[in-house]
This record gives C-alpha cells, sequence and structure tokens, in this order.
C-alpha cells in the first residue's frame, strides 16, 4: 500500500474578506455537500477568491477520507474590508 500526500495552497475570499462564503465552503466541505458546493455562485469564485475552486479539486480528491480539522482566520488588512480569508482543513 502507498500513501500519498495532497497539499493544496490557497486562500479563500480574496481582495474583500467574505466571511459568510468562507465559512459556508468549510462547512460544505465538512458535510461532504456537493449540491452546496456546486450552487457556490460563480461570480463568486473569481479573481483571487478562484482559490476556492483549489479547495473543492482537493475535496473531491480525498472524498474517502474524513475531514478531520479545520481552521479559519479572516485576515483584514483594513477597516474597508479587504483581505484574506484564511483556511486551513486536513482529511485523514
Amino acid at each position: 500500500m502507498q500513501r500519498i500526500g495532497i497539499v493544496g495552497s490557497g486562500g479563500l475570499s480574496h481582495f474583500l474578506v467574505d466571511e459568510a462564503l468562507d465559512r459556508g465552503v468549510i462547512d460544505a466541505l465538512a458535510r461532504r455537500d456537493g449540491d452546496a458546493l456546486q450552487s457556490l455562485p460563480r461570480h463568486k469564485l473569481n479573481s483571487g477568491s478562484s482559490e476556492i475552486r483549489m479547495w473543492i479539486c482537493v475535496a473531491g480528491a480525498v472524498e474517502h477520507l474524513d475531514f478531520a480539522w479545520s481552521s479559519y482566520v479572516p485576515g483584514y488588512r483594513t477597516p474597508a474590508g479587504s483581505g484574506t480569508g484564511l483556511g486551513f482543513a486536513l482529511w485523514s
């Protein structure tokens, strides 16, 4: 038996932090809710926030594993809400 590691790099929402979107994505990943992930508004997955698509790809590759741990930090840079949603997750 071989062990394979998959590492993805990228944040969640970018330029303007969207905590509701970010937390919704992490929740859908944890619940293996493909319908929720497919129904994400495409216009919210553009520019830097397109990295959410990487999260969905990784989740599909490891769907047979348990969503073991996650953490989320909304990284605000300015009072106007600019920044990056920082997500971390482990499937095992």
